[in-house]
Formats: structure tokens, sequence, C-alpha cells
């Protein structure tokens, strides 16, 4: 969700002005604001040099709670839908202590905002399962590091499992509790009966482990590079793996590849040949069905001459009934594309992004289709959200 940002909000200035009139736009709603720093109600983007830190900061909503990771601020923070603090999960190693939150859970229940003090390291992707219980991604301890014998990968990540209060549950690795480090962490998912879903990315190509509630791995699912699928009689050179996530409603894996096809001529090129999103059931691991991925098509102006373009849209995430939110960045926000597996609906829309609101973004898309944002200005981040069921309900599913 995080490939295009500045550079490709500017590449798209030259031709998304004409496209707002042809879509549906979903109306945003500001919710509340958060300043740019290390308190407890305050997130941190940037290291102590300054560095934006923010590509591993993640966003979650469940049940109209928000949930950050806070990767440089070694954090996670509940927000109601107005902005109050529930709770955070903080580092005190490297956080103040907070001054306007109960330390520690009140277990006669009188607190209704309190801390929890555990040695997060650099909180990344994180999901909330019915229960309200989080699951973030996290660094390993230094020891606990190793490389790969077989791929080469490192493995580095471990799932931390806290409850609906925020006290820790235990920490997942890939055999399940007390394993070894995951891979690189891409993406977490709570699906049905609150299993999960983590995703990894290696060198050779993906692993998703697929525990259930209690933190027992279910299933082991490798997807390698080149033994991706490809449509019969596409004629194309090679995919490319977009995105894997996970059904929120059964044990199903969507993942979206972009194909493309070499043209030799006077300069080799890589051109855009089709898009496409294959259903997996992880069970069996068989392929239960794929869906076709229109491009986004514009027209520019080059040379005193106009030209059409197409590029892929990119997956945001899987809801409920096998419906897939796809986007991609036009001038003002995003191009939206809501696509059913088993049909040949397709609904567009658009949501508002401002440009000064690009220094860092990261979206949360619900089992139900609402869209929320996190989006960073220079001086502070604003949560918001889209109501994106509107685009559902044109497509009468």
């Amino acid at each position: 969700m995080k490939w295009f940002l500045r550079a490709a909000a500017l590449f798209c200035l030259l031709f998304a002005g004409c496209l707002r009139g042809r879509i549906s736009s979903v109306a945003r709603m500001d919710l509340f604001n958060l300043d740019i720093g290390p308190l407890e109600d305050q997130i941190n983007l940037t290291d102590l040099a300054g560095v934006n830190t923010g590509n591993r900061t993640s966003l979650a909503m469940r049940d109209g709670l928000f949930y950050i990771s806070d990767t440089a601020g070694a954090k996670i923070v509940r927000y109601n839908s107005y902005g109050d603090l529930l709770f955070v999960i903080y580092n005190d190693r490297i956080n103040p202590p907070p001054v306007t939150l109960t330390r520690g859970i009140d277990e006669e229940g009188m607190a209704t905002r309190w801390s929890i003090t555990y040695p997060l390291r650099e909180p990344g992707s994180l999901t909330v399962d019915s229960r309200k219980h989080i699951y973030a991604a996290d660094m390993a301890e230094d020891e606990k590091k190793q490389r790969d014998g077989e791929t080469g990968s490192l493995l580095d990540s471990v799932v931390l499992h806290f409850d609906e209060a925020g006290r820790f549950v235990n920490a997942l690795g890939q055999e399940g509790i007390g394993g070894k480090p995951f891979p690189r962490i891409t993406g977490i998912y709570a699906s049905v009966d609150d299993e999960i879903a983590v995703v990894c990315l290696m060198t050779i190509g993906w692993n998703v482990y697929w525990f259930n509630s209690e933190g027992t791995l279910l299933y082991l699912i490798h997807i390698r590079n080149d033994s991706l699928p490809v449509p019969p009689g596409a004629g194309v050179s090679y995919g490319s793996m977009d995105t894997v996530a996970a059904a929120p409603d059964s044990r199903k894996l969507f993942f979206k590849i972009d194909y493309y096809r070499v043209e030799t001529g006077e300069n080799t090129m890589a051109v855009p040949h089709s898009s496409e999103i294959w259903i997996m059931n992880i069970e069996d691991g068989s392929y239960q069905e794929s869906i076709a991925v229109p491009f986004f098509e514009y027209t520019a102006t080059e040379e005193n001459q106009k030209v059409s373009h197409k590029l892929p849209y990119a997956m945001m995430g899987v809801i409920r009934n096998s419906r897939v939110l796809l986007y991609f960045p036009v001038d003002g926000g995003y191009s939206l594309l809501v696509l059913t597996a088993g049909s040949k609906e397709q609904s567009l829309g658009f949501i508002q992004v401002r440009n000064d609101e690009l220094e860092y973004n990261t979206f949360n898309l619900s089992a139900e289709g609402i869209l929320s944002g996190l989006l960073a200005t220079e001086w502070d981040a604003r949560l918001v959200w889209w109501r994106t069921e509107r685009l559902l309900g044109e497509m009468n599913l």
C-alpha cells in the first residue's frame, strides 16, 4: 500500500484531472488529528535524526476503534473515533511515562484509560480480531535472529499477541508459540474464527503461516516466484506479485499478479499485459477461481500529442463475500475499483487525499468495506475514513 506516495502523486498530476468526472466520489470524514512527537497522545514518525520511519507504521480499525503501531515511538495505541486515547502499550526505555493515563490495568474496572509497558522494538503490521485481541509484527531479539540456510532470508520478525486490554499473551514464530522468527512480515490478517494469517516475503517468494486463535499452526503455504500461476494462453513473459492478502471470512488467500511481456526492438522493454487476482483454498492449496483486473487507463500529452497509457491497480485488501478493493494514486487522492469473484460487475470510486497529506499514508480496509487512513502532513497526522460501502451498494451486493 505504500509504494506510491509523493512520486506517484506527482506523476499522476499530468492526467488525473479528467478522471473524477466519470466516477463516484466517496465522502471523506475527518475524525481527529495527532501531533507529531514522543508523548502518549502523539505519533512519532521520525527517529532521533529526523529521518522518516513511517514506512512500517500500521493502522487497524475494528468496530469503530483505531489501533496504531508507532514504529519509531515503539508503542501501540488504541483510540476511539472521537480521538480519545484509551490505552497505550509502550517501551518505557524509549518513551516518557504517560501523564494522562493510569499506569497499569485497574483490575476493579474503575479506570477507563490506562498504559502498559512492554519492550517493543519496532512494531509494524498489525491486525485486530473479533475479541479485540491485537497481533503486531515486531523485531525479534538480536540473539534469536538467524539466516535461513535454504533460502538465505533473514529470520528477524515475531508476532506479538496482546489481549483486549493490551496485556501480553504470547509471541508467535514460524511453528507457533515460541517458534523461530519469521522472514520479513508484509501483512497480518484476522480471518474466520479469529484465525490469523501472517504473510512473509523471502528471496524466493512468499510464505503464509495460518494459525488458529490459540496460536497453533494450521497451514503453511509456499508461493514461489518461479511457479506463479499464469492465465492459459496469456502469452506473457513473466508475472510479478503485487499483494498477498487473506479473506476476512474464509480460509482463502487472494493474491494479485501483474503480467508483462518483453518487447524487443530498438529498445528492449517490459510492457504491461494483464493483471489477475487468484483465489487459493488454503486447506488443499488449490486455486478455486480468479478475477481479471482491468488496467487504470489515462491519456497524457507528450510532445504535443495525446498518448494513451495503462498501468496496473494495486490491491488494497479483501472484503467479505470475495470482494476486492483496488486503488491507484491520482491528483488529489486515489482512484478506487471494486471487483467481485464470479461476477463481471465493477464499481469505480474516488477518495480525496490532499497533496499536503502525502508525507506518509497508510490505510486499513475493514471486513465490511470501510476504508480508514492515517494521513501525515509535515506537522501532524490525520485519522480519516471513507464509507466505501457506497461502492458496494452500487453493485447491488
